[in-house]
């Protein structure tokens, strides 16, 4: 007597994932100012990988051309009141500016997260000292405090970096306590609990990365902020000091001659800070598309 042997049922599988790549020109296609953001964003760290190296002038050789010349074919930004190439001195300030937004924001994003994340898992203490602590640097106006911490620590780019992280902390802290408070008791977090996870696994490996999509918006803005945080700084003295090729710097030095009608100096690094902003302001929906577990299927 044959035994017929039933055939094994097809594995149920979900709908396929799609790479990274794929998922980033979806997000890019799908809307087109998040295209946009995302390749003026590319530009400006092409603009800080490479412009040194791109320049046509060295930015802090002087004489290069005529003092105060106008924009030009020799010069497309025309030059400074010491004959230094302006167009030189925009490109290259670009990675300065960057990298300062970049760091801060890293800075602030990882502790605030993390403080956030305990204050709103635990709570008890831990979420009673976490609050008055972000409830006092919020107490301050945060450019006024972060003009204090540099004058006190002194003017270097070290200084405004930590200065423009400690104001932009409160907001990812506040944020991630009030996204991992929601989710502490979630149904998916229980059953990692049941799972055997530890609460340090549960809290970073299944909580965390679903607030990851709010924070994104919150980590696009302040690098706007950031970067509008160190121009001023520049502006009034506190931040990076000349000959350095900074925005803020040559806002506030071009400012000198803007009456007596040389205004390139100030329009051409202006704009350049303004384009900085305007991108990573629209920048933020495309950013929470690409983190978000949803939208990966």
């Amino acid at each position: 007597m044959t035994s017929m042997s039933t055939p094994a049922s097809p594995k149920l599988q979900g709908p396929p994932r799609t790479s990274y790549w794929q998922h980033l020109r979806h997000v890019a296609s799908e809307n087109p100012v998040t295209g946009l953001a995302f390749g003026l964003f590319g530009l400006f760290v092409g603009m800080a990988l490479f412009g040194p190296y791109l320049v046509p002038y060295d930015p802090l050789n002087t004489g290069v051309g005529p003092a105060l010349q106008a924009p030009n074919s020799a010069h497309w930004f025309g030059t400074d009141q010491l004959g230094r190439d302006v167009f030189s001195r925009v490109v290259v300030a670009t990675r300065l500016d960057l990298l300062i937004s970049v760091s801060a924001v890293a800075i602030s994003f990882v502790l605030g997260s993390i403080l956030g994340c305990f204050a709103g898992y635990f709570g008890g203490w831990t979420d009673r000292i976490t609050g008055r602590f972000v409830d006092t640097i919020m107490a301050f106006p945060l450019f006024v405090l972060a003009m204090g911490i540099v004058a006190a620590a002194g003017n270097t780019v070290e200084n405004i970096v930590y200065a423009t992280a400690i104001i932009n902390l409160p907001f990812y802290a506040r944020m991630a306590r009030a996204e991992v408070s929601i989710r502490r008791n979630a149904g998916f977090v229980q059953a990692a609990r049941l799972s055997g996870n530890s609460e340090l696994r549960v809290l970073f490996g299944h909580i965390f990365p679903n607030t990851l999509p709010p924070m994104m918006v919150q980590i696009s803005l302040n690098m706007g902020w950031a970067i509008l945080n160190a121009a001023g700084l520049s502006f009034i003295g506190l931040g990076v000091q000349p000959p350095a090729p900074e925005w803020g710097i040559m806002v506030a030095e071009g400012a000198n001659f803007i009456i007596s009608g040389e205004w390139w100096l100030v329009i051409f690094p202006g704009m350049a800070l303004m384009l900085a902003v305007f991108t990573f302001n629209l920048i933020g929906d495309g950013l929470r598309d690409l983190v978000d577990p949803q939208r990966r299927t």
